[in-house]
């Protein structure tokens, strides 16, 4: 008889404890959530920085690929890059026998306490011959 009120006694007082704990996971995850937000944040920063590179290379390709054919450069390289990330592509007409065009897209910043990043690529390509 004197262990079963041992028992009942402990699961009342472990039940007790309990309620008295229960408002205190609410406060660590009311102050942990600010550091989950910004990792949260940081990494989709980081994913517009690569899709920013990304972008950046197609550009360059395109831009150097229509001037080795004798087509417009920056026309090709702003076409194929996104127009949110404000493409700048630079991609004249090459003297010898290889063309190079240069693509410079500007990432946001989602993050406000950063600056928005300049992602450049550059590529050179050889010239189409007509023989």
């Amino acid at each position: 008889m004197r262990t079963w009120r041992r028992r009942l006694r402990g699961r009342l007082a472990n039940r007790l404890r309990d309620e008295r704990d229960r408002g205190s996971s609410i406060l660590e995850f009311t102050g942990f959530l600010p550091i989950l937000i910004i990792i949260g944040l940081a990494c989709i920063q980081l994913g517009l920085i690569g899709y920013g590179i990304n972008q950046a290379g197609t550009g360059a390709r395109a831009a150097a690929r229509a001037t080795t054919l004798g087509g417009d450069g920056p026309a090709a390289g702003i076409a194929s890059v996104s127009g949110w990330l404000n493409p700048q592509v630079d991609a004249p007409l090459g003297a010898g026998e290889t063309s190079t065009a240069t693509v410079t897209v500007t990432v946001p910043a989602i993050i406000p306490i950063f600056d928005s990043w300049p992602v450049t690529r550059k590529v050179t390509m050889p010239n189409d011959e007509d023989d």
